[in-house]
């Protein structure tokens, strides 16, 4: 996959999420938790997707790249829950940015590849 290569050549980590064959809201936040390897104690509402979002300190310091496969498919089949996970994820990728409220040395960029 080449958004991994390019994640990983400027020394940051992929995670590749999928939201799943038939894919849904739990599916989706499913993916997303696996790909970021989330803590058992996580919860699977979109409250809970943001914490973890902007926490990640199970992960090393830098660059964390989500790379969802499957957005499209989400948002053809439920666009409300397209909108709200995207929401979400823009939300905890302005948190994380240098001088956001939840800055700690962990950035998060999100990709919504086509694959």
């Amino acid at each position: 996959m080449a958004v991994s290569a390019q994640a990983r050549a400027r020394g940051a980590y992929p995670h590749v999420a999928e939201s799943g064959a038939a894919p849904d809201k739990a599916s989706t936040m499913d993916g997303i938790a696996t790909a970021l390897s989330f803590p058992d104690w996580s919860a699977r509402n979109l409250d809970a997707l943001y914490d973890c979002l902007t926490d990640l300190s199970w992960l090393p310091a830098g660059e964390h790249v989500l790379i969802w496969v499957g957005w499209d498919a989400l948002k053809q089949a439920q666009p409300r829950a397209y909108l709200a996970i995207h929401g979400v994820l823009s939300d905890a990728v302005r948190a994380l940015a240098p001088g956001g409220e939840r800055a700690d040395g962990r950035t998060l960029t999100v990709v919504l590849d086509e694959a």
